[in-house]
């Protein structure tokens, strides 16, 4: 029965050589459960019944047993002595610790060889690892954890097997899509678009296929940042009702999504389409683009040598703005007397391209800015922004994309060995075989080539400049426009030249200010 006054047993660290850390693991953290409550109860009234206190707590939620303790995001740092002192570990079960003997019998070591107390509920005092009886109950245990985990990995993977062959989605789904369940906790019914997540990463699909030199992986990870989208772990967790960790989106992450087959609406089985009886992928769900605009996806983004666009930047004219002397890029300074000024610093790093680089142009970023605005709303702000959109044509080509990838797999399959046996050949030569003849028909069809359209928006680019998010959403808009602007010093040659944006005189305490910055649309 657990003790009754259990709140003093927490207090914070007094070297009184039982301050024991509190260790507490789940691997499925749900609204409805209680162990994480139970762990509690039970880790304070072990802690109690040794004269101990708790000074802190270890919880891993959503962490596996199988796990290394040293590598988990709470307990780790403490075991790797990032967290200050503490005499020791106690648990509500030696399966707390983790599911595997190698690990529970490291951990219990680390204790004993550091003089430090391992304490667990149900165990009667703490464990004396120098001890056999007590070293072998502490073994026998942590195996029993160990024996429980590949239970349970081994049920896992038979369901998902038959799930598999079922042609039923089992586990996560992928991003955009989410699963349908009639009944609380019941089996998916079916996979359908996430309202959200679909709109995001269609419409990070729509601005790569409609500028793919300029919009990267890169950019568009940085724009999501940016925008607080949450992350596909986060979007997971709040989906599933669980906190969200203020995760970033990743490049790789997001490249990763956009080119796997599974926003195709396939059954995904490590990273390939699952195939059916037919000989064709098993479809889930009406895919968040098609076969060719997948295609368009992989050329895009595969592509060498793409340029990474600057968008991280907190000024409106990095990266846009260049030197009227050496036409270097302009970067930004700040101080603690002086507000943020774009400059030109190719000369200061000793650039060759910079050596006649005198006076180094300097100005203001909110004059600038200011001014750069106001020019580019005069000269564009009324006119109608039109969407650029990557159009798959009439569904002939992305058919024959899709039975072509198809036989492709299938042959891949065949030169592997997969259907040697005599009843897989005759299956192969059968499903090959009307692959062949729905190709051929496919390609007697008239079709029509996907390829790239503009369509009109129905807003303004000022409409667009004053519902940006940020200054970066700004200044995407200038470089759609192609917008480039040239500073120069105030003794430069520039005075006044038709079209160009036009600062002030000099000042006349003789800073530098620029008399002209030049705007190349």
């Amino acid at each position: 029965m657990h003790d009754t006054n259990l709140d003093a047993v927490e207090r914070p660290y007094d070297g009184c050589g039982k301050c024991l850390l509190g260790v507490r693991r789940l691997s499925r953290m749900k609204a409805a459960t209680s162990s994480p409550e139970r762990q509690r109860e039970d880790i304070l009234t072990a802690a109690a019944s040794v004269g101990a206190h708790i000074i802190g707590w270890a919880d891993d939620w959503e962490v596996s047993g199988a796990t290394d303790p040293v590598t988990r995001p709470k307990l780790g740092p403490w075991l790797r002595d990032e967290r200050g002192p503490y005499d020791g570990l106690v648990a509500a079960a030696v399966d707390r610790l983790g599911r595997n003997v190698v690990d529970c019998l490291n951990t219990g070591y680390k204790m004993r060889d550091e003089n430090k107390l391992l304490v667990t509920y149900g165990h009667e005092g703490p464990w004396e690892l120098d001890d056999p009886a007590d070293e072998n109950r502490f073994t026998i245990e942590a195996w029993g954890a160990q024996m429980e985990l590949r239970s349970i990995q081994r049920r896992n993977r038979s369901a998902t097997v038959k799930m598999r062959a079922a042609g039923r989605p089992k586990g996560k789904p992928s991003y955009g899509f989410q699963h349908v369940r009639l009944v609380m906790g019941g089996k998916v019914d079916h996979v359908e678009w996430h309202p959200h997540a679909s709109k995001v990463i269609r419409e990070v699909a729509r601005r790569v296929l409609a500028d793919p030199v300029n919009v990267t992986a890169s950019s568009e990870a940085a724009r999501l940042n940016r925008a607080k989208v949450p992350c596909p772990a986060d979007h997971l967790a709040v989906m599933y009702g669980r906190p969200s960790r203020g995760g970033p989106w990743y490049p790789t992450s997001l490249r990763a999504i956009l080119l796997s087959e599974a926003a195709l609406g396939y059954l995904m089985h490590k990273g390939r389409p699952v195939i059916g009886k037919d000989g064709n992928p098993l479809r889930v769900s009406d895919g968040l683009w098609d076969r060719a605009t997948h295609e368009a996806l992989k050329s895009a983004l595969l592509a060498r040598k793409m340029p990474t666009r600057r968008t991280n930047q907190p000024y409106l004219l990095t990266g846009v703005a260049l030197c009227g002397n050496c036409h270097n890029r302009l970067y930004t300074q700040t101080s603690v007397n002086e507000p943020p000024r774009y400059v030109c610093t190719a000369r200061n790093k000793g650039w060759p391209s910079a050596d006649n680089c005198r006076p180094a142009p300097l100005i203001q970023a909110r004059r600038l800015d200011a001014w750069v605005a106001a020019w580019f709303l005069e000269k564009y702000g009324a006119g109608e922004i039109f969407e650029t959109v990557y159009d798959s044509g009439n569904g002939v080509a992305e058919r024959i994309a899709e039975l072509q990838a198809n036989r492709s797999r299938l042959r891949t399959d065949r030169e592997a060995g997969l259907y040697d046996a005599e009843d897989d050949a005759r299956w192969f030569r059968e499903r090959y075989a009307d692959l062949g003849r729905e190709l051929v028909a496919l390609q007697g069809q008239p079709s029509r080539p996907p390829g790239i359209v503009q369509r009109p928006t129905g807003e303004t680019v000022a409409d667009r400049w004053e519902k940006a998010l940020d200054v970066q959403a700004r200044k995407e808009m200038l470089l759609d426009f192609n917008i480039r602007v040239t500073l120069f010093p105030a003794s430069g040659p520039v005075r006044w030249v038709p079209g160009i944006v036009h600062g002030p005189e000099p000042d006349p305490v003789g800073h530098p200010y620029a008399t002209g910055s030049s705007v190349a649309a």
